[in-house]
């Protein structure tokens, strides 16, 4: 098993390119890594860590490749108090919802009992062209914390 899952959303591909470019960082400090483009509940670990990094999707909603698995974690109730995880968001400010993807995706995880690791990081890609670069200056703190 991995030390840490990767699980990301998008649209156009931001988040997938995000979450690549954070697990070859966590390798490269000794982790490792699966990253899933929007898996199936069942194709991830129910323990451990998670980073999952979203783009918003139309009126704040959930990537279409992310809504089958948050769908499946409410339908099925699924238990993750044994999941910790970090939460990365990307978005325009110019919208009224705001990274809303990844706010839901933290609403949710909490709900069914896993356990955010220090802050949501959420990126505005109107301050943010090339978003993989404040999702890594966000990684080294949120490593330390997993100690």
């Amino acid at each position: 098993m991995a030390d840490i899952t990767l699980i990301s959303g998008s649209t156009l591909g931001s988040a997938d390119y995000v979450a690549e470019h954070l697990a070859e960082l966590l390798e490269q400090q000794g982790f490792s890594t699966d990253v899933q483009h929007g898996p199936q509940l069942d194709d991830l670990p129910q323990s451990g860590i998670w980073l999952l990094v979203s783009s918003t999707h139309g009126a704040g909603e959930l990537p279409d490749n992310l809504q089958p698995l948050f769908k499946q974690i409410s339908d099925r109730k699924a238990d993750l108090s044994q999941v910790r995880y970090g939460a990365i968001g990307i978005g325009s400010k110019e919208y009224d919802t705001f990274c809303g993807a990844i706010v839901t995706v933290d609403r949710i995880l909490a709900d069914r009992g896993a356990k955010r690791i220090g802050e949501m990081l959420q990126i505005d890609i109107t301050e943010h062209d090339i978003p993989e670069d404040p999702a890594e200056i966000w990684l080294a703190p949120w490593v330390e914390l997993l100690n």
